[in-house]
């Protein structure tokens, strides 16, 4: 699957009003283009569509990205042209111009006999680029980019220290390196799937990170505050994503 070029150049249209066209049964113009975070969602066999976090439902009417497998809960950065709003049950109708994966996972819990390999790596992230969407936890991070094989990214319940009684889930994002560092860097966007946890009767999430720059930290995601996509989401350079570096 190639990169994206100029992804996020496309993406800064997302929140911009003209994306919406002047009536809900008219069509968009040609070349008007979009981009979002999204879930796939399979229908049956290869048919799926997308759960936008930005647009609802999208129905993938046209392509230009051929041979693509989806696989559902999957999260991918999809660049598109607007066809028709209000689609069927699909709030949008789209052609899929490009598509890149995001490295998607599920919550693991973190055991004394898989500390090592998990690790805790100290890990660049920048303030405001983790944030919750669509029942998923999404962060973009620095990476020093691998040469042999890909980095490993988790979210995990550590279950070697009891956590606090607070009301809260306690989460910790764990990065190994494996040791293996290129001196190339770029961002890498991945994604957590929060939907096997139990929110109810919670105040939210308690996020602990090893900071390269401040070291150990812990961030609280309250449920009843809106995380809006951060900056770098809608900014990022994608011709610096190189897909298949972390796992």
């Amino acid at each position: 699957m190639k990169k994206l070029n100029c992804f996020f150049l496309v993406l800064l249209l997302v929140l911009i009003p003209t994306l919406q066209s002047c009536d809900e049964s008219d069509g968009y113009s040609i070349g008007q283009r979009g981009g979002s975070w999204a879930t796939v969602r399979v229908v049956s066999g290869d048919t799926y569509y997308f759960e936008s976090d930005n647009y609802g439902s999208l129905w993938p009417a046209a392509t230009n990205v051929y041979g693509f497998k989806p696989v559902d809960g999957k999260r991918m950065l999809v660049v598109f042209n607007p066809l028709y709003d209000n689609y069927g049950e699909y709030d949008m109708a789209i052609k899929v111009e490009n598509l890149f994966p995001v490295t998607t996972k599920q919550v693991e819990d973190l055991t004394s006999e898989n500390e090592e390999e998990i690790g805790n790596d100290p890990v660049s992230i920048l303030k405001g680029d983790i944030w919750i969407a669509n029942g998923y936890l999404n962060l973009i991070f620095e990476q020093n980019r691998p040469v042999y094989g890909p980095h490993r990214v988790s979210l995990v319940r550590n279950t070697i220290e009891e956590a606090e009684d607070d009301g809260y889930i306690h989460l910790e994002y764990r990065y190994n390196t494996h040791n293996d560092l290129s001196g190339w860097f770029g961002y890498e966007p991945v994604s957590f799937n929060l939907n096997s946890l139990d929110f109810e009767g919670k105040k939210g999430l308690k996020l602990k990170l090893n900071s390269s720059v401040n070291g150990k930290i812990e961030l609280t995601f309250n449920v009843k505050e809106t995380t809006s996509v951060p900056k770098i989401a809608l900014n990022l350079d994608y011709n610096t994503l190189e897909a298949g570096k972390t796992e």
